[in-house]
């Protein structure tokens, strides 16, 4: 599936938005629901779940310039080590899940934004989403790092609340942006 830029943008501001709203939000229970997410075995469940179908759903759709004549091979291959990830490495399996998901998103995200240099705005969208790829690549080989991340940012009740914000502006300008079109 391709999206169209405006469709890209969009996406990535109302993605801001959410993600803005987990911190802002002074609720108990997502509070708890953030803090306790890296080692979640339901967690691990959903996102790996998620990420794994959709990877293997991406194999399945190989090109023959991508590989595609090997796409069962790769299909086996890849199915065998999610279902391994469970059992060889269980601690922070939630994490590198979201890892995925986040590395699929991006590449959805982006290819709406692919070959538009003619529109500058779109910086405003590709920009983050770059950056979130490099956290994503680092937290996939360090998956404790979002623990350690999380301590900090929920030591004080302030810092949640205003990355939350940060996050909720920077949405609603990109969202915004998507319609300057």
């Amino acid at each position: 599936m391709e999206l169209t830029l405006f469709q890209s943008t969009l996406l990535a501001g109302l993605l801001f938005i959410a993600l803005g709203a987990l911190f802002v939000s002074t609720s108990k229970p997502v509070t708890i629901l953030v803090k306790s997410f890296p080692r979640s075995r339901l967690a691990a469940y959903v996102t790996m779940g998620l990420g794994g179908a959709w990877t293997l759903w991406e194999v399945a759709n190989l090109g023959e310039a991508n590989y595609g004549e090997y796409r069962q091979y790769i299909f086996v291959a890849f199915a065998i080590i999610g279902l391994l990830a469970f059992k060889y490495a269980p601690d922070f399996l939630s994490v590198r899940g979201g890892c995925i998901l986040y590395l699929l998103l991006a590449n959805l995200i982006l290819g709406g934004a692919f070959g538009r240099y003619e529109e500058p705005l779109r910086l405003f969208m590709v920009a983050p989403i770059y950056v979130g790829i490099a956290v994503s690549l680092y937290l996939g080989y360090s998956p404790f790092r979002m623990r350690d991340f999380l301590s900090w940012l929920f030591a004080t009740d302030g810092r949640p609340r205003k990355l939350g914000l940060a996050f909720l502006i920077y949405g609603g300008f990109v969202s915004a942006l998507a319609f300057a079109y």
